[in-house]
Parts: structure tokens; C-alpha cells; sequence
């Protein structure tokens, strides 16, 4: 009876995670479905799975679109992230292991304070460091979208809490060999580190592929639209093409959907690692 009920709690477990998996696969079978259909495929009354002819040319159709960068967005936001995510990690790690590691009186009312910042609304300081961008002549720069979005309290914490785990013992031995600090944390910590390094790489990246708010305000030129401001412009055109919208979504996704499946891994790894510690 015992062993029955097991099967059957099993069987009911498989059965609930393969329905999850269908209903977060939903949204990207709606992407490729549309984005290779027409436009009557997509509005007619009767829905069939996959349209009888599949329109790839939708996808030339979407980079040969004079009032759609698509290219150059892609090439923005790739800048980016990419910047964006080694900037970030790099300050941010640094910063966990100082606060993680080296003796300083202030050093918990300095962390406590970074997590301060966790509770300030994005709003309050969203128009001073426009005022700010736009003084230093940073509108439509690449500086001007990457710069002020370097610092990241959360990244900081991850970092601090990874860092205070980690063995002293090989530090101690760094220490005997006669590296100091720096040389500490670029030939022992960072090697040994990986997992966290490549958990908030990873977050990090997505949340800059995905900014929106501060890429629409700053890149005020087309030369500088991210992709998510090219797609945008689909919601304000007089024009809606169905297809060339969900061509243009499927691809802004792609290169997520690739880092996330490669990475998948040390996100979890590095966030399981860096446990809440005093």
C-alpha cells in the first residue's frame, strides 16, 4: 500500500511539472507560430497549430525594415549587457570581497548601507541621474546607458555573502607566499569562485538586456535604440504588422534563452552558496 501510494505521489508530481513545463512553454510556441505565419493566419477564426506554409521570409522582413533598426538595436543591446555585466560584476565583487574580507572598523554599517539602497525606489533617483547624464553630455552614448547602472547593491550582496564562505585557508596560504590582498583575490578567490561569478553574470546580463525605462529615456537617437525600444515602436505604429512583431519579440529572446540555458547551472549553484551569514 505504502509503496502504491509513492508510485502514485510520483506519477502526480511528473504529472503537474510536465503541465507547468507546457504552460511556460506556451508563450515561445506563440512567438515562432506567429512570427512564421501571415497575417490571416494569425486573425483567422479557426487556429490551427502551425500554418500550412511557414513564412521564414518574415524574418529577412524584420532587419530590411527601414523603420525598425533591428540590427543596430541587437548590436546595442549585446554592448550593453555585455558592458553592463562585466562592469558589474567586476565592482561588485570587489566590493564583496573588501567587505567580506579585509579588517575595517565600518565595515558592517558600510554593507548595511548598500543595503539600504535596496529599499530607495528606482523613481526617486531616476530624474537626478538624468539631470546628471545629460549634463555630462552622455545622451545617446553608449557611457550614458551603461555608466550609471554599474552599481548594484544585490550583486554586492551576493558577492559578500559567497565570499564569507569561503575557505581562509587557502587565503592564509596566499598570505604565507606573500600575496597580499589583490593578488589574494585575482589568483585564489576568483578561480575558486566561478559558480557566484557566473550566477550574477548571468542575472545581471538579463536585467540589462531587458532595461527599458532607462535605454528609452537616454538613447534618444535610432542609431542608439536598444531592443526593446525598437520594439516599442510596434505599440505606437498606425500599422501593426502581427507577424513582423512577434519575428522581431522571438529574436530579441534568443540570445536569453541561450545564456540562460548555458548558465542554468551556476545560478542556482551560486546562489545556493552564498547563504545569509554574519
Amino acid at each position: 500500500m505504502h509503496d502504491a501510494l509513492t508510485r502514485a505521489g510520483r506519477a502526480l508530481r511528473v504529472v503537474v511539472l510536465i503541465a507547468l513545463a507546457l504552460l511556460f512553454l506556451i508563450p515561445f510556441y506563440l512567438l515562432v507560430r506567429n512570427g512564421l505565419a501571415t497575417e490571416r493566419d494569425i486573425t483567422a477564426p479557426d487556429w490551427r497549430f502551425f500554418p500550412h506554409a511557414l513564412q521564414w521570409s518574415n524574418l529577412t522582413e524584420v532587419f530590411d525594415d527601414p523603420s525598425l533598426p533591428m540590427g543596430r538595436a541587437l548590436l546595442n543591446s549585446t554592448l550593453i549587457a555585455v558592458s553592463t555585466t562585466v562592469g558589474t560584476v567586476v565592482l561588485a565583487s570587489l566590493a564583496g570581497y573588501g567587505l567580506a574580507r579585509i579588517p575595517y572598523r565600518h565595515a558592517n554599517v558600510v554593507f548595511y548601507a548598500i543595503l539600504g539602497t535596496l529599499m530607495v525606489p528606482a523613481a526617486v533617483t531616476f530624474v537626478p541621474s538624468f539631470v546628471l547624464v545629460s549634463s555630462l553630455g552622455w545622451i545617446s552614448t553608449l557611457r550614458g546607458l551603461v555608466i550609471p547602472t554599474l552599481f548594484s547593491a544585490f550583486a554586492c550582496f551576493i558577492f559578500r555573502q559567497y565570499f564569507l564562505g569561503f575557505p581562509k585557508e587557502l587565503e592564509d596560504a596566499a598570505r604565507v607566499d606573500g600575496l597580499g590582498y589583490w593578488r589574494t583575490y585575482w589568483r585564489i578567490v576568483v578561480p575558486n569562485t566561478r559558480p557566484v561569478f557566473a550566477a550574477v553574470g548571468t542575472i545581471v546580463f538579463i536585467g540589462a538586456w531587458n532595461a527599458f525605462l532607462w535605454p528609452l529615456v537616454i538613447g534618444q537617437d535610432q542609431e542608439a535604440w536598444t531592443v526593446q525600444v525598437a520594439l516599442s515602436t510596434f505599440t505606437t505604429a498606425q500599422n501593426l504588422n502581427l507577424h513582423e512583431l512577434f519575428v522581431a519579440a522571438a529574436v530579441s529572446i534568443a540570445p536569453l534563452v541561450v545564456v540562460f540555458l548555458l548558465l542554468q547551472r551556476y545560478i542556482v549553484a551560486g546562489v545556493e552558496r552564498s547563504g545569509i551569514d554574519d
